[in-house]
């Protein structure tokens, strides 16, 4: 099964998809004035804390899309990325997130240019904007975009790779002996218990619905955010005289890996981009279509405020947390050690931090454990928002679905590492097509109301829109 996966994901992620990916990105920031740069100050400026009476707010809907973004992809996707395609993954990851900020603009303007009224809020993303901006005879796009969606939620990102991480980071923290045998592989007790307290810990707060997991996000995502970057930062700071040569390094590894790591490395240009672009799509999720389902639950009526708002998620969680851990894995070399998964950002921290080597690994431990639930609990919210508009407002639908979330949950920690993050990308793919493709046909409107000499036409039809709902 690995193996097929691993291939899937080798087809999946060819030149096509990675050239949409960021040819997307491109047109948006050429037709949007490159707005990621413009009006970046404007949109950091937006991020407060704020109470909401309709709906959540728009910092409550932005740490939910970073609680599902801020998670394993920063810290064992980065360092997969590093081990599979060189430091020169590093240097690819950055740029698709320069161009993803675009996208992610894009779709928080669309997001809350086309949604609609339910009884506990405003409801919208991907599969609204396709079925009211392109018309009824593109909703097969919307299903298909859906229905991808929940299964992406349940079979990828929201549930395997991050209950995964999580138990294999107490493993290795909390060694323990062998408490089950399935399949011919060993678990201990550290794995069994870690992964049943984190389903047991997920099901007290889904089972709360929207209002708890958007105060959980709200509360969880800044301190672990802070937390981590503050232990980065020591980690460099006293590495400072490497930073140079490590960034040389990264970016002649992007362009020739061979020459930087040497022919035995095996490192070609096509799998740095290729883990570059699939393992930041993975943790910005720019383009992929799940930001502007939070997007929209926001009680922002502004398309163009909620466009600059989901777009400093992408900054946040790649330009600045994925680029601290990059360069905390080159300075330290841990990039090139032969293990695998969080281990090797164990061994960075381990390494470079000035204390003992155990509370170093127990505060990796902490935030990832932290980020992990977090994108637990947020990806939850996006595969139910899918189902939702798959059956329509039915409670009892939507309980089953979290009954076989949580049970993926559960199953989570008897996934090996490298299928569950192969099947992440291959139905993150999956997922991100009908998007991009339905970001490609509005482009007009999303110029139209963000361009100065043509927003009001736009806001005239927002207007309409929200008269509308």
């Amino acid at each position: 099964m690995e193996e097929f996966l691993r291939r899937v994901g080798q087809r999946v992620w060819g030149w096509p998809l990675m050239l949409l990916f960021l040819g997307v990105g491109a047109l948006y920031t050429v037709r949007l004035k490159g707005v990621q740069f413009r009006r970046l100050g404007r949109a950091l400026r937006l991020i407060r804390p704020q109470e909401s009476a309709d709906g959540i707010s728009p910092f409550a809907a932005l740490c939910t899309a970073l609680a599902a973004t801020v998670g394993t992809g920063n810290i064992v996707g980065v360092a997969t990325a590093l081990a599979a395609g060189g430091p020169g993954a590093l240097l690819w990851m950055l740029i698709a997130a320069v161009f993803g900020m675009a996208t992610q603009y894009a779709e928080g303007f669309l997001a809350v240019r086309y949604r609609r009224r339910e009884k506990d809020g405003w409801f919208g993303g991907p599969f609204c904007y396709i079925e009211q901006g392109l018309g009824s005879r593109f909703r097969w796009l919307a299903v298909t975009f859906a229905v991808t969606g929940a299964a992406v939620g349940l079979l990828g990102v929201g549930t395997t790779a991050q209950v995964n991480s999580i138990t294999g980071a107490a493993d290795a923290f909390f060694p323990s002996e062998t408490a089950i045998v399935l399949g011919g592989r060993s678990y201990s007790f550290a794995v069994v218990i870690s992964g049943a307290l984190t389903a047991f810990a997920a099901a007290l707060v889904l089972l709360g619905g929207v209002r708890r997991i958007t105060k959980v996000c709200e509360a969880l995502v800044p301190v672990m955010a802070a937390l981590y970057l503050l232990f980065s930062a020591v980690l460099l700071i006293r590495l400072a005289d490497r930073i140079p040569s490590a960034l040389a390094l990264i970016v002649r590894s992007a362009f020739r890996p061979e020459a930087a790591l040497g022919a035995g490395a095996g490192v070609s240009v096509k799998l740095a981009l290729r883990m570059g672009i699939g393992r930041g799509v993975f943790t910005n999720e720019a383009g992929l279509g799940s930001s502007p389902i939070a997007a929209a639950a926001s009680d922002e009526t502004d398309p163009v405020k909620q466009g600059l708002l989901s777009m400093t998620a992408t900054f946040i969680d790649t330009l600045v947390i994925c680029t601290v851990t990059g360069l905390c894995l080159v300075v330290t070399g841990a990039w090139n050690a032969p293990l695998e998964g969080v281990k090797i950002t164990d061994a960075a921290w381990r390494t470079g931090l000035p204390w003992p080597e155990r509370v170093s690994s127990f505060v990796l431990v902490v935030c990832l454990i932290f980020f992990a639930f977090a994108t637990i609990i947020g990806w939850n919210f996006y595969a139910e928002r899918c189902v939702c508009y798959l059956t329509g407002e039915k409670p009892r639908v939507r309980k089953i679905y979290r009954v076989f979330y949580l049970l993926a949950v559960a199953a989570g920690p008897y996934v090996t590492v490298s299928a569950a993050w192969e099947l992440a990308d291959i139905l993150n793919a999956a997922m991100a097509i009908p998007n991009l493709a339905a970001l490609l046909l509005l482009q007009n409107r999303v110029v139209a109301g963000t361009v100065p000499a043509k927003r009001t036409k736009c806001t005239v039809n927002r207007a309409e829109n929200e008269n509308s709902c």
